[in-house]
């Protein structure tokens, strides 16, 4: 399945230390109360930001910063799950970090959530490791980061995303990968790289015919995301997926995996492009988490075998299934999490 307030006191305060060619986007609408599936910090002020990746898509993330903190801060960029939004894991895991002294934010990728982009729902291999990049680029502006200590942390499908953007973006020391997926190979060969040739040229047809549907309509077709009402036979993943994203316990509006879905061709470009082709060449130092129970963890087993070079760690999470991750407080291991970034910035 390919489904990963303030400053100063001011609870809605909108955060732009950019430059003037990274004004706010008149067409965003930005919700300007607090609607995240989690309680807010009172450690930490909360602002919204905007930037735009190099396709010039404007992106929308919410900042999290330890309150009273003082000069240069280490910061971290965090996105996922795939189909997920920032008010869901990745906003947890920001404020989380922001606890314990990072600048943080959590970005809504390319076509989803707050962010721009037209037509909506789309994923892509290049432009969503583009938007990793693009948060980099937003950080490395701020007189309140430094610069020497950028890290990156991806979650789900935007795990392999964040190893992608480790492979050519040097400006990152550090980064952690959580219940990580590879869209490519999952899109391209299915779970546990079942779908053949003949297969794949199946799927080609599929999503090429649907294509051509699309045209005809003038608009796309959503993929639909979970049932409302899970089938008796579902296996386990799908429960618990199912738990998150449709129950109170993470389910938001503005969620893919939550409501309609991806745009149903969104696989095809995920299929002719792997992203993970030039992981072996990571310099820098990577943390690979997963869950023992999860129906995912070969993706991560299999790209840290890829790994090379030294600060490289695979953290296996006994009796964790794959979206545990998300959100159980008593599970991640936000105390290794912190560890590996401060050791890794210098």
């Amino acid at each position: 399945m390919a489904v990963c307030l303030c400053v100063a006191g001011n609870l809605f305060a909108m955060d732009n230390q950019f430059n003037s060619d990274h004004t706010m986007d008149k067409n965003l609408n930005l919700t300007q109360e607090w609607d995240k599936v989690f309680p807010q910090s009172d450690k930490v002020n909360h602002s919204k930001v905007t930037f735009r990746n190099r396709y010039g898509i404007m992106l929308v993330a919410d900042m999290y910063k330890p309150k009273h903190a003082t000069g240069k801060l280490s910061a971290i960029a965090i996105s996922g799950p795939f189909g997920a939004v920032k008010e869901q894991a990745s906003g947890l895991y920001a404020q989380v970090l922001a606890e314990r002294g990072f600048l943080t934010i959590a970005f809504d990728p390319s076509y989803t959530g707050e962010s721009g982009g037209e037509p909506r729902y789309v994923a892509s291999p290049d432009i969503n490791t583009e938007d990793f990049c693009a948060a980099i680029d937003f950080l490395l502006t701020r007189d309140d980061v430094d610069a020497e200590n950028i890290g990156i942390l991806g979650i789900c499908g935007w795990g392999g995303m964040a190893l992608n953007v480790a492979a050519i973006d040097t400006r990152i020391k550090a980064t952690v990968t959580s219940t990580m997926y590879d869209m490519s190979r999952v899109n391209a060969k299915g779970y546990f790289d079942v779908m053949d040739a003949d297969a794949r040229y199946e799927l080609r047809k599929q999503l090429n015919d649907q294509r051509t549907t699309d045209a005809k309509n003038g608009s796309y077709a959503l993929a639909g995301g979970l049932p409302d009402t899970l089938p008796n036979d579902a296996p386990q993943f799908l429960k618990d997926y199912y738990a998150y994203y449709k129950t109170e316990r993470g389910y938001h509006k503005r969620s893919l995996n939550s409501n309609g879905g991806w745009n149903k061709t969104s696989a095809l470009s995920f299929i002719n492009m792997p992203i993970l082709s030039y992981s072996d060449e990571i310099r820098s130092a990577v943390l690979i988490i997963h869950g023992a129970n999860a129906h995912s963890r070969y993706f991560s087993e299999d790209a840290f075998k890829k790994l090379k070079g030294e600060n490289k760690e695979l953290l296996i999470i006994p009796e964790a299934n794959h979206v545990d991750l998300y959100d159980q407080m008593n599970i991640i291991p936000f105390d290794k999490i912190e560890r590996f970034f401060v050791e890794n910035f210098k």
